[in-house]
């Protein structure tokens, strides 16, 4: 294991602007700082392997693999390349990609009845044996490698290399797209599928369900530039720039899944929002609204049992808890309710054991889980892809962070798709819920195409 301590002047946006060319560039990018959630960044490039995955067909690199589930080939793969050690840093090296919300139909048997016409990959993962991680707090960066082939400090140095070249790191101006930004529902029927989801609530089959509705708007320049806008416009504590080959993810979400470190689950669930104003007093009021909401508490709730019924299934006994509920967090654009669920794991269950005990966030499906999702799927017309996934790493100590894929981008074939809702629930006003789905949704709109709040 080598980790370098490299002083440089360049911030983590400069880094990632000097790195922009390198192969299946991926940025973990806590570009809204919070000295618990968002202390650190991790930047990786050029993997050794690529393990990737569409329905039942596997590639490890350019190879088909005979095995049909995702799970059993990542945890074949970890254990192989599985090493002990002790660091402070959150990431020596490891797989970092993405887990899209289609791998649900390799926990559960689910329907499929939405159109995937996006087709990106299912679960995309590059082996990293190391990268940079920056620290923001200390104002430090590290150059990292596990060394598992002996050519670690060969990497470290490809990476010197790169960050003294005398390559521009002249910030990108993002180019507006012309639009029109289009949604997969009109409002009427939008009103109508949160309607269906309030009549499962009242016969009983469920209590609540998220639903969305899916924007999308031609794109024009690289995503690259896309993503500068956005970290400036909606900085996040789990951002993520991801180039995967066929198509690009540009990620501001504020939201945690999971985090595994040192035998401890942890996950972050939010539910409940409203939107900011630059008023100091309307945006004042905003808040306690927020704050005193029955609704959203109650919401809240809900979503926390799931979360402890799912980490309960790996955790040893008696070691749920529920450290933070009805936490207030404000970001650029809105105000939410956050809650923290922490287990100890028992150490019988696997990595793969823990993501599919959990995955997809019970915040971002509805309770009860499987009938919620069997829900989403009859409503939404298009398949989510990687919406509501999952980005991050998987480290060689076995070690993870995930977040919940919110507030992004998938950009792909000239198109960028972002996708928006909110947890429907008895008492859901139609056009409050409506209303919602557009606020959380402006932060990207505005992105896209410059209009100001």
């Amino acid at each position: 294991m080598i980790i370098q301590k490299y002083q440089t002047s360049l911030d983590s946006n400069d880094i990632l602007l000097k790195l922009r060319d390198q192969k299946y560039l991926m940025f973990l990018d806590s570009s809204k700082f919070h000295k618990k959630f968002g202390r650190y960044s991790i930047l990786v490039c050029n993997p050794i392997h690529v393990l990737k995955s569409k329905n039942k067909e596997i590639f490890w690199d350019d190879n088909l693999l005979e095995c049909e589930d995702p799970f059993e080939v990542l945890q074949e793969k970890l254990d192989l390349f599985k090493q002990i050690y002790k660091s402070d840093l959150p990431f020596i090296g490891g797989f970092v990609g993405f887990f899209g919300y289609d791998l649900k139909a390799f926990i559960e048997k689910l329907p499929a009845k939405a159109e995937d016409d996006i087709k990106m990959p299912d679960l995309f993962l590059g082996l990293y044996p190391g990268g940079l991680v920056i620290d923001h707090l200390e104002k430090v960066v590290y150059l990292t490698d596990a060394d598992i082939d002996h050519r670690g400090n060969e990497r470290i140095e490809a990476y010197k290399s790169i960050l003294e070249s005398k390559k521009s790191v002249h910030k990108i101006q993002y180019e507006y797209s012309k639009g029109p930004v289009t949604s997969n529902f009109t409002k009427d029927d939008y009103l109508i599928g949160i309607q269906k989801v309030k009549d499962y609530i009242r016969s009983g089959d469920i209590y609540q369900a998220n639903f969305t509705q899916r924007f999308s708007c031609p794109i024009q320049g690289h995503p690259f530039d896309l993503y500068q806008e956005l970290r400036k416009n909606n900085p996040a504590p789990f951002s993520s720039y991801i180039d995967f080959g066929t198509g690009h993810i540009c990620s501001s979400s504020p939201e945690r899944f999971i985090e595994v470190r040192n035998g401890i689950i942890q996950t972050r669930p939010i539910k409940g929002t409203m939107p900011r104003y630059k008023d100091p007093v309307k945006d004042e009021e905003s808040k306690n609204m927020l704050i005193n909401s029955k609704k959203d508490q109650s919401e809240l709730l809900m979503i926390v049992d799931l979360e402890r019924n799912d980490l309960s299934k790996i955790a040893q006994t008696g070691t749920v808890k529920v450290p933070e509920l009805f936490k207030l967090e404000s970001y650029e654009t809105v105000h939410h309710l956050v809650a923290t669920v922490e287990a100890n794991i028992d150490p019988s269950y696997s990595v793969t054991d823990l993501i599919k005990a959990t995955f997809p966030g019970g915040s971002i499906t509805g309770t009860p889980k499987i009938r919620a999702m069997e829900v989403i799927d009859e409503l939404e017309p298009t398949a989510r892809a990687l919406y509501t996934g999952s980005i991050g790493y998987i480290d060689f100590n076995q070690n993870l962070d995930l977040n919940i894929v919110i507030r992004t981008f998938i950009c792909k074939d000239n198109q960028a798709y972002f996708q928006a809702g909110g947890g429907i629930v008895w008492d859901s006003s139609l056009e409050a819920e409506y209303q919602e789905s557009l606020d959380k949704a402006i932060a990207l709109k505005n992105t896209l195409i410059g209009d100001k709040l």
